[in-house]
C-alpha cells in the first residue's frame, strides 16, 4: 500500500482517524447526558417524562465505555503497525468493523431513548438469551453478539499484524490487554438465577475490565507515546512496563475481592480483598514515577507539548482517582458504612477520568496531527488552546471528585453512622446535600467547557511546529 500521507510510518495507520473521530463525538454525547443527569439531582422532573434519570443513567454510561473501546481500537490501529513495522493485515476489515460498531452503538442508543427497556427486551428477543437489565451491562442481547463479533474480526486483524512483523513488548502488552478485554466481555453472557453468583460474573466483567486488563492498554499506550516524544531508549521503558503490568495483574486480579464483601460470599474475602485492592495504587504510582522520569531523561525536545502534558496528567489524574480515592472506601471497616454512597460516584468519575479518557486523549493528541498531515505538531495556537482544554476538564473532575466526596461524607454521617433508628431516610439525606449536586453541575459546565477548547484545538492549524532535536 503507496503512503499517501507523508507524515504516516504507514498508509494504513489511517484507518485510526475514523475511530478517534467517532469515539470523541460519543464523548460529547456522554457529557451532555452528564450534565441532564446532573440537573436531574436539583430538579427531578427535569425532561421528564421524555428521558427518566435511569435512561439518561444508562446512556451516560454505556456512551462512556463504548467511546472508550472506539479509542482502545483506534490506538491499536495506529500503534501496531509501527511497533510491528508493516502495514495493518487488513485496512478494509478495519473499517467495515467501524461500520458495524458505529451503527450497532448508535441503534443501542437509540432504542434506549425511544423505546421502553421492558419493550427493548422483548425486541431484542432477551428471553431467548437473558443477559439485559445489568448496570453497565444494558445492552440487548443482540448487541452484546455484534461487539463479540466485532472483537473478534479485530483481534484478528491486530493478531495477523503482529505475527507477520516485528514482535515488541509494547505490542504484547496490549494484544495482551485487549484479547483480555474480549475474553472477559463474554461472563457479560452468563446471568444466573442466584444474586450472589450473578455480581461474581458481572464483577468479572466490569472489576476485571477496569482495575485489569484495561491497565495493560494504558500501560502500552503510555509507554508508546512516552518513547515517541523523549526519545529515551526502548529497553528502559520496556522494563519499566513490565514492573507496572506485574503490578497492576496481581493487585488487580485479587483485588477483585473487594466487591465480594457484601453479595454472599466466603468471610475470606473481607481480608483478601481489603489486602490486595489496598495494594492497588501501586501501579498507578508507579506509572507517575515512569512518565516524569521518562521525560526527564528525554533525548528530544518534541513540538508536541499538548501530548506530553497529557502524558504526565493522566498518570497522576489515574493515580489520585484510581489509586488514592479507591484506596478511600476500599477496606472493608470502611466500605461497609461507604458502599453505595456518593463516595463510590467520586471515585468512579476521577479514575474513569484520568485513567481511560486521558489516556486515549493521550494519544489522539499525538497521532492526530500527523492524521490530519500537519506533521509532529499542530501549531502553537492550537497546543494552548488545547491545553486549556486539558485544565479546565481535569480541575473540573478534581472539583466534581471533590464535591461528591463531602456529599459521601455528610450522606454517611445521616444514613449510615446514627444508630437506634435515628437514620435520615435515604430522600432526605439527598435533599441535605442539594447544594453539592448544584456545585457539581457548575463543575460539569466548566469541564463540558474544556472538552469544546480541546475538539476546537482541531481545527487551528497554521504553521506547524519543528522539532528542537531529531529523534534518537
Amino acid at each position: 500500500m503507496s503512503v499517501t500521507n507523508p507524515h504516516l510510518k504507514f498508509a494504513s495507520q489511517a484507518v485510526a482517524k475514523p475511530y478517534f473521530v467517532f469515539a470523541l463525538m460519543l464523548f460529547v454525547g456522554q457529557i451532555l447526558f452528564g450534565l441532564i443527569m446532573g440537573l436531574q439531582y436539583v430538579v427531578g422532573d427535569f425532561l421528564f417524562p421524555l428521558i427518566p434519570f435511569n435512561v439518561a443513567r444508562m446512556v451516560h454510561t454505556n456512551l462512556l465505555i463504548v467511546w472508550i473501546l472506539f479509542g482502545f481500537m483506534g490506538a491499536a490501529y495506529y500503534l501496531i503497525p509501527e511497533e510491528a513495522d508493516r502495514e495493518l493485515h487488513s485496512p478494509k476489515l478495519a473499517m467495515i468493523l467501524f461500520w458495524v460498531f458505529a451503527a450497532a452503538g448508535v441503534l443501542t442508543i437509540l432504542g434506549y431513548l425511544f423505546v421502553p427497556y421492558a419493550g427493548l427486551a422483548k425486541m431484542t428477543g432477551n428471553e431467548l438469551l437473558p443477559t439485559m437489565g445489568r448496570e453497565f451491562l444494558e445492552q440487548p442481547t443482540i448487541t452484546k453478539m455484534g461487539i463479540v463479533v466485532v472483537a473478534l474480526g479485530f483481534l484478528y486483524n491486530i493478531g495477523m499484524t503482529m505475527l507477520k512483523g516485528r514482535k515488541t513488548t509494547i505490542s504484547l502488552v496490549m494484544m495482551t490487554g485487549l484479547i483480555g478485554l474480549a475474553v472477559m466481555f463474554l461472563f457479560s453472557f452468563v446471568n444466573p438465577a442466584n444474586l450472589a453468583r450473578d455480581k461474581f460474573y458481572w464483577w468479572w466483567v466490569v472489576h476485571l475490565w477496569v482495575e485489569g486488563v484495561w491497565e495493560l492498554i494504558m500501560g502500552s499506550m503510555l509507554a508508546f507515546v512516552l518513547i515517541k516524544i523523549t526519545g529515551v531508549d526502548r529497553e528502559v521503558i520496556e522494563k519499566w512496563l513490565y514492573v507496572i503490568i506485574a503490578m497492576a495483574l496481581i493487585t488487580g486480579i485479587l483485588g477483585t475481592g473487594h466487591h465480594y464483601f457484601w453479595i454472599g460470599a466466603p468471610g475470606v474475602w473481607l481480608w483478601l480483598g481489603s489486602v490486595f485492592s489496598a495494594m492497588e495504587p501501586l501501579p498507578f504510582f508507579a506509572m507517575v514515577l515512569f512518565a516524569f522520569n521518562m521525560v526527564n531523561r528525554r533525548r528530544r525536545q518534541h513540538p508536541n507539548r499538548a501530548a506530553a502534558t497529557w502524558a504526565l496528567g493522566t498518570t497522576v489524574t489515574a493515580f489520585l482517582g484510581a489509586g488514592v480515592w479507591g484506596f478511600l472506601h476500599t477496606l472493608a471497616p470502611v466500605n461497609y458504612y461507604t458502599h453505595g454512597t456518593q463516595l463510590t460516584a467520586a471515585h468512579g468519575h476521577l479514575a474513569f477520568y484520568g485513567a481511560y479518557a486521558m489516556i486515549v486523549m493521550t494519544l489522539i493528541s499525538y497521532a492526530m496531527p500527523r492524521l490530519r498531515g500537519i506533521g509532529e505538531a499542530a501549531d502553537e495556537r492550537a497546543q494552548t488552546i488545547e491545553i486549556w482544554g486539558f485544565w479546565l476538564m481535569t480541575i473540573s473532575m478534581l472539583l466534581i471528585t471533590l464535591l461528591l466526596t463531602a456529599a459521601g461524607v455528610v450522606q454517611v454521617w445521616l444514613q449510615r453512622l446514627p444508630a437506634d433508628g435515628a437514620a435520615m431516610s435515604f430522600m432526605n439525606t439527598m435533599n441535605q446535600l442539594a447544594v453539592f449536586f448544584w456545585l457539581r453541575l457548575v463543575a460539569g459546565v466548566f469541564f463540558a467547557i474544556g472538552l469544546c477548547c480541546y475538539l476546537s484545538s482541531f481545527r487551528q492549524r497554521g504553521r506547524v511546529a519543528v522539532s528542537e532535536a531529531a529523534p534518537a
